[in-house]
């Protein structure tokens, strides 16, 4: 986690983040997530039950809080693509670069510690729930990027939006499930990034040049 040129304050509340959620993993994992209650994973953290919703709104997000960060990472491909770039250009581009850096925002990081957090989220229906909501809520996110940024009718915007996220969700999905089932992150790239490839080109079939226009 990256902590240089933050301030003092901010780095002890990145580094008290961490710890509050590699303590939750660590007891969800150990003893099962319907088996741990919020205060023992403040107990264990050695911080109090009000410090830890304070970085975080519901136990779901004790183990999904790390993948907010990444829900507007579509919707951000878009607001900063290049003049005369389309949307499914954008969201490729953002998606195949975090392939290449092995993004766990992708399904591609083989750690030990992610791959526990992603079998749990696997066998848990409340993780699995709350991970759904953050799949729907970086949909809304790109759908109401696109209704500001390319003119036109803001339903077509909807439907680009489910297209581009459902195509997303799906790699990433099938990346999750190679490495659960034993396979490398190295080993999985190269497909990922195939897939990947002729996934979006069938989206772009559909949309073509959708968005070029409005960045000129």
């Amino acid at each position: 986690m990256e902590t240089e040129g933050v301030s003092l304050r901010e780095r002890k509340k990145i580094q008290t983040r961490a710890v509050i959620w590699r303590t939750a993993a660590d007891l969800f994992i150990e003893r099962g997530y319907d088996n741990v209650s919020v205060a023992e994973v403040a107990a264990a953290a050695q911080v109090s039950k009000m410090t830890v919703f304070n970085y975080v709104s519901s136990k779901e997000d004790l183990v999904l809080g790390p993948m907010e960060v990444h829900i507007d990472d579509a919707a951000r491909a878009v607001r900063d693509r290049r003049p005369g770039e389309s949307v499914v250009a954008a969201v490729r581009d953002q998606f195949l670069r975090a392939l290449a850096e092995h993004d766990a925002s992708v399904g591609l990081l083989d750690e030990e510690s992610i791959l526990r957090v992603l079998r749990l989220i696997d066998r848990t229906p409340a993780l699995r729930d709350r991970r759904h909501q953050f799949s729907l809520r970086a949909q809304q996110l790109l759908a109401e990027e696109l209704e500001s940024a390319v003119p036109g009718d803001p339903h077509l915007a909807r439907v680009a939006a489910a297209q581009l996220m459902g195509a997303r969700n799906a790699l990433i999905d099938h990346n999750i499930q190679r490495l659960l089932a034993g396979e490398s992150a190295a080993a999985v790239q190269p497909d990922a990034v195939a897939l990947a490839e002729r996934a979006f080109a069938m989206v772009e079939f559909g949309l073509g040049e959708y968005g070029a226009e409005a960045v000129r």
